[in-house]
């Protein structure tokens, strides 16, 4: 069961000796120096670390304003993927543009494509981020250990909430040994979670969260086992998938206008945000949905909904501004 919004103010007394992290509950191994070896539970397997990473690969975004709020983004020695900038600050994307790019190319779905022979010869002590190509075993096969955020593990999380995101700084904490770091920025979260969070409202208006596929191709819809679906509920907007327990999933346009949401907040990766609303505008019947015959479609980069992450903070921000009360 979700943790009540409310709830997350007991947390942050208890980040710096808890040793849970949303599925990723660490334990010391014994008769290490200091906290290692540390031994962490990521995606159902056990990943050992002898001492704090210092040359970490990047194969996905989403791990960097965690990273960025521990100090520990100068560890990272090359990314892989997209970075936008409007995710950013100053400093964070100074930093990020230091750091060596190995590839920036991904399918028409935002994924990765990017050679295991790059990366394993980049010899890094952690790898952020899982890709088709460079999974858990392959990367085990050689010694590097992997780390994915826990709701894009196979499994996800049952009810993602935004006591997910103050876990999982905690488990980046203990990892690169950062624990009262990781403890001022849980609760700094924490703060802004209550002060973004809307009264609820019983005329609340409908919405529902969407990938498109630009150019023509599947759309998909996030439901209650998404960020997506806290997001929406903190910004005082109801889910029009709350009864679907998938985080992601292909829907029709028969199924969209059947639903008929009032607001549409239109996920991509990069790109330019017309041509993904014109992805939805164009569809079958599209005109007939509430949302698209009153022009409240909202494009937002990815990472502002999913995964659990700061980023999250500043998705619900920017979904109240334009939607919420």
């Amino acid at each position: 069961m979700r943790r009540p919004l409310a709830a997350l103010t007991a947390t942050a007394s208890v980040l710096a000796v808890s040793a849970c992290g949303l599925n990723a509950s660490e334990k010391s191994a014994e008769g290490g120096s200091g906290p290692y070896p540390l031994t962490v539970e990521n995606c159902g397997a056990e990943v050992t670390f002898d001492a704090a990473p210092e040359k970490v690969v990047l194969l996905k975004s989403a791990a960097v304003p965690y990273l960025a709020s521990l100090g520990v983004l100068d560890r990272v020695t090359a990314r892989a993927g997209e970075y936008p900038r409007d995710y950013y600050d100053d400093a964070t994307w100074s930093a990020l543009e230091d750091i060596p790019a190995l590839t920036g190319k991904t399918d028409t779905s935002g994924h990765l494509l990017v050679s295991k022979e790059v990366v394993i010869d980049q010899e890094p002590d952690l790898v952020l981020g899982e890709v088709d190509n460079l999974g858990r075993d392959t990367l085990g096969d050689v010694g590097i250990p992997l780390i994915e955020e826990p709701a894009m593990c196979a499994a996800g999380l049952d009810e993602p909430g935004f006591d997910d995101i103050v876990d999982q700084m905690t488990t980046y904490g203990r990892i690169f040994d950062r624990t009262d770091e990781a403890a001022a920025a849980g609760a700094q979260i924490e703060e802004r979670v209550a002060a973004l969070t809307a009264e609820p409202d019983a005329q609340r208006r409908t919405a529902a969260v969407l990938y498109p596929t630009v150019g023509g191709g599947v759309t998909y819809a996030y439901g209650t086992r998404s960020m997506a679906h806290p997001i929406l509920e903190a910004a005082g907007l109801e889910n029009v998938f709350a009864d679907t327990d998938e985080r992601v999933f292909e829907v029709t346009p028969e199924e969209l206008i059947g639903r008929d949401p009032d607001v549409l907040i239109l996920l991509h990766s990069a790109g330019d945000p017309a041509e993904v609303t014109a992805a939805v505008t164009s569809l079958p019947g599209a005109q007939s949905i509430a949302a698209v015959r009153d022009d409240n479609l909202m494009p937002l980069l990815f990472n502002y909904v999913e995964p659990p992450t700061p980023l999250a903070l500043d998705g619900l921000e920017q979904v109240r501004t334009r939607f919420g009360s």
